[in-house]
């Protein structure tokens, strides 16, 4: 066995062209010769992973500020999120482990334990809400196949479970081999979505005029004040920053884990974020009402007239970015247990995924659980971001050892395996967010995310260096 070096950290490398085929646990440093991803295929993963149906939603939901408003939300908000995921992506290429890995550093070989069970479930959460809104593109399809009720009508459920157990089916192939196929998926994935993406923009402005959408302002009682929306973007952008340093670590060259995701983010995102806003403000033009709860793209495809290749496209959008969140789920569970293998954990959390999508089945808004969903994000892993930056970039000098991530009594081991700085730090940042986040001049202008990542960054620092 011989060594090479990565940035200065020493990692393994294995002998046998075997090593590709593995899939390497959260605090598994990834040697150089098994890094197999590509400028291109970074780029692909995360066009496909943003350019999905969650990302229309959520441009449909941020359509509450009107045109301009969501514009600007979208061009401020997520370019800060992708440039905070860069950084992490960056820590994930140079360590070479995953991003639930690098807390140990902060927060302690135990203290670890936590932010990855919250990240393990928030990407769950990710896969049911976006094979939900896919199996209403299915529900649709089966009204036009076999006359079942379509999602909202009398006994449309039928048509949603057929739906969910369908994505399910897709997701499974979608991860059975873990980034291979991820991988793979991805470079079919993103041909289809950029042509039928294409032909969806197109369609829906030519079926109403662009001034309109330009000229209109959302009723009174459906404004969505900006601070507000700048938190749901900054949370749907940021959910993925967690996820980013489990492909980054197998990227080939520090660009292909920095540039190369933060480009495929942002356009994957600026183009169906604004297809979302168009389309839904389009709706609200044709139909002569506005309701953030129809903002779904299968809803507002089947009122445009958009027909069965929209559907199509919604799906196939659905399985490209469900792919990037069970590897990001099933590799964090890894970072709790070594009991469980990487395939396994990620066919796990697979199964359980579909198990949740039937929830939303039962609640009255699906609208209002996604906003309290993504107020969740916001508010636990913005303060956690914040101390993982200044960990990594300002007290340890971007200089940390995957190999005594597992060591007990190490030097990430703390106090029985807690940094209490960090935890205290994290705790501080989420009552900060949950205080502040209602205050006028937060939900009217930047709202609350960004400033308490900020603030959660420079308070660790603070208690880090009154420590030593």
């Amino acid at each position: 066995m011989s060594h090479t070096d990565t940035g200065g950290l020493k990692v393994s490398l294995q002998d046998g062209a075997s090593a590709d085929a593995k899939e390497y646990g959260a605090t598994e440093s990834v040697p150089l010769h098994a890094r197999s991803l590509s400028f291109w295929d970074m780029l692909a993963t995360w066009v496909g992973a943003n350019a999905n149906n969650g990302t229309w939603y959520i441009g449909g939901v941020i359509a509450g500020t009107a045109f301009a408003g969501a514009l600007a939300v979208m061009f401020i908000a997520n370019p800060i999120a992708y440039f905070i995921m860069a950084l992490i992506g960056y820590a994930g290429y140079k360590v070479g482990t995953s991003t639930m890995a690098l807390t140990r550093p902060a927060f302690g070989v135990r203290g670890s334990y936590l932010p990855s069970l919250l990240n393990t479930t928030q990407f769950i959460g990710w896969t049911a809400v976006n094979t939900f809104i896919a199996a209403i593109s299915v529900s649709f399809l089966c009204k036009d196949v076999f006359g079942w009720p379509a999602f909202g009508e009398p006994g449309g459920n039928k048509s949603m479970i057929m739906g969910i157990v369908l994505m399910s089916v897709l997701h499974i192939f979608s991860i059975a081999f873990g980034h291979r196929s991820v991988k793979m998926v991805e470079r079919i994935g993103v041909i289809l979505v950029v042509i039928l993406g294409i032909w969806e923009t197109v369609v829906v402005l030519q079926n109403v005029s662009f001034q309109d959408i330009v000229n209109w302002r959302p009723p009174a009682d459906k404004t969505m004040p900006f601070g507000a929306a700048m938190d749901a973007m900054a949370a749907f952008s940021l959910a993925w920053v967690t996820a980013i340093a489990e492909f980054t670590r197998y990227g080939k060259n520090k660009s292909t884990a920095t540039v190369a995701p933060m480009i495929g983010a942002n356009v994957g995102l600026f183009w169906f974020c604004f297809v979302g806003i168009i389309a839904t403000i389009g709706t609200a033009i044709a139909t002569g009402t506005y309701d953030p709860n129809n903002s779904d793209p299968s809803t507002i495809a089947s009122k445009l007239g958009l027909g069965w290749l929209a559907m199509l496209v919604i799906v196939i959008t659905s399985t490209t970015a469900n792919a990037v969140n069970l590897m990001a789920a099933g590799i964090s569970l890894t970072n709790i247990t070594k009991k469980i293998t990487p395939i396994s954990a990620i066919w796990i959390v697979t199964l359980v995924a579909a198990v949740l999508t039937f929830i939303p089945l039962f609640l009255s808004s699906f609208l209002s659980s996604f906003i309290l969903f993504l107020d969740y994000i916001g508010m636990v892993f913005g303060p956690l971001l914040g101390i993982l930056i200044a960990d990594f970039f300002f007290i340890r000098k971007r200089a940390y050892d995957a190999g005594a991530m597992e060591e007990v009594g190490g030097k990430y081991w703390h106090q029985n395996g807690f940094n209490l700085a960090a935890i205290a730090v994290w705790v501080i940042g989420v009552v900060l967010f949950f205080a502040i986040h209602h205050l006028p001049f937060f939900k009217n202008t930047i709202g609350a995310t960004y400033p308490v990542i900020v603030m959660s960054g420079i308070l660790y620092y603070i208690l880090s260096k009154l420590k030593k």
